[in-house]
């Protein structure tokens, strides 16, 4: 299929000659309203009744025990990784093919990434590469997972939700049982995704979601973390909060907490914006199924759902048929105005990640070479 069929069919979409971005908020809602209520309230920073009603909102919609806002999805991250336990020195089996967030909330933890490959199914890390990666090179000892040839331990997995598509989630937590090995899905692409009936990131320990500029929802920045029972929300609110003793006064803190905490501002953004979410998620399936008709019968694969899943489709992508077609997609599609772009660069090429510990990345590189993402505003044509 040629560029300007696709340029065609995405204008025809979104019914501009304008430049079109590859995802934009989009604000319909009560956010005005909302916002200017937090304005005149005076209660804009971390303390104020939006920042209560956005968590509560999230732990309905998801099922997760408890919600706990952030200021972005990194901090989530951050946050839900040291909640599991991961400390300065350990190894974290992750994917190389995932946006560098993933892996900096790893980095300023002090922890280790091994990359381990991804599943052609999900895009997102593969439970049987993982498994493979740790009969090879890991062993169970007192202290945990060890590495074979490290001598650190291997604290946790993190897979991460590959444009809103759920990973193999069952099979990675019986990886994880198997090597006593904590789960922290990184859901920040997520949020409007489920596997098997239930929400990403309530599945493993703890769950991040990101409420960037650029997600299905937005609250300009901000982040979640889902966690699996109150009592750990209820400490994970204590630890973003910068760990400070409740007194009407005095100022104590039993920990080194962060400070993590979302403002009012951005929580009135989020409560409008939870208040159309499942619309959202309805129209980014059927702007996702026409792209899917369009693609059909050439040489062009389009990315689907896992057939566990019901997925958000944050970013449609397609598969190209060789890297050539690509490059030139990429460059004409940008040309005419209509935004595309191909997936990150894999985690180990970068400079800070160079020297972290690979299996085998053969299904990550593919991806890699081919995969080019679509606009995927949900704004369809006619509404």
């Amino acid at each position: 299929m040629k560029a300007a069929s696709i340029v065609e069919f995405v204008r025809d979409t979104y019914k501009t000659d304008e430049f079109i971005p590859l995802h934009a908020p989009t604000f319909n809602g009560n956010e005005k309203e909302y916002v200017l209520e937090t304005i005149e309230s005076t209660f804009v920073s971390s303390v104020g009744k939006f920042v209560d009603d956005f968590e509560r909102k999230i732990e309905v919609y998801t099922g997760t025990a408890k919600a706990v806002t952030t200021v972005n999805g990194t901090a989530a991250l951050h946050t839900a990784l040291y909640m599991a336990g991961v400390q300065r020195g350990d190894l974290v089996i992750t994917q190389a093919l995932t946006f560098v967030a993933t892996c900096n909330a790893l980095y300023h933890m002090g922890a280790d990434p091994i990359f381990v490959d991804v599943s052609p199914l999900s895009l997102g890390l593969c439970p049987k590469a993982v498994e493979e990666y740790l009969d090879e090179f890991a062993v169970l000892t007192e202290q945990g997972c060890t590495h074979k040839q490290t001598g650190q331990r291997i604290k946790a997995v993190v897979p991460m939700h590959t444009f809103g598509h759920p990973v193999e989630l069952n099979e990675l937590v019986a990886v994880c049982a198997k090597w006593q090995l904590s789960l922290v899905e990184d859901a920040a692409e997520s949020l409007g995704s489920f596997y098997k009936g239930k929400h990403t990131g309530t599945i493993g320990e703890f769950g991040a979601v990101s409420f960037n500029g650029n997600k299905i929802i937005t609250t300009g920045g901000g982040g979640m973390v889902l966690c699996r029972t109150q009592e750990l929300g209820l400490r994970t609110k204590h630890v973003t909060t910068t760990a400070k003793v409740p007194h009407p006064y005095e100022f104590f803190h039993d920990e080194a907490g962060f400070n993590y905490r979302m403002p009012n501002l951005n929580a009135a953004l989020g409560c409008a914006q939870m208040e159309v979410l499942e619309r959202y998620v309805a129209r980014k399936r059927d702007l996702a199924n026409q792209y899917r008709n369009l693609f059909e019968m050439t040489e062009v694969k389009f990315v689907v759902e896992p057939e566990y899943a019901h997925s958000n489709y944050w970013l449609n992508a397609i598969i190209c048929p060789d890297v050539k077609y690509r490059d030139e997609l990429l460059k004409e599609t940008n040309t005419a105005g209509v935004m595309t772009r191909p997936i990150w660069k894999l985690m180990h090429r970068l400079p800070m990640f160079e020297n972290a510990l690979c299996g085998d990345l053969s299904q990550s590189r593919f991806l890699e070479a081919h995969i080019v993402n679509l606009p995927s505003t949900p704004v369809l044509k006619g509404e």
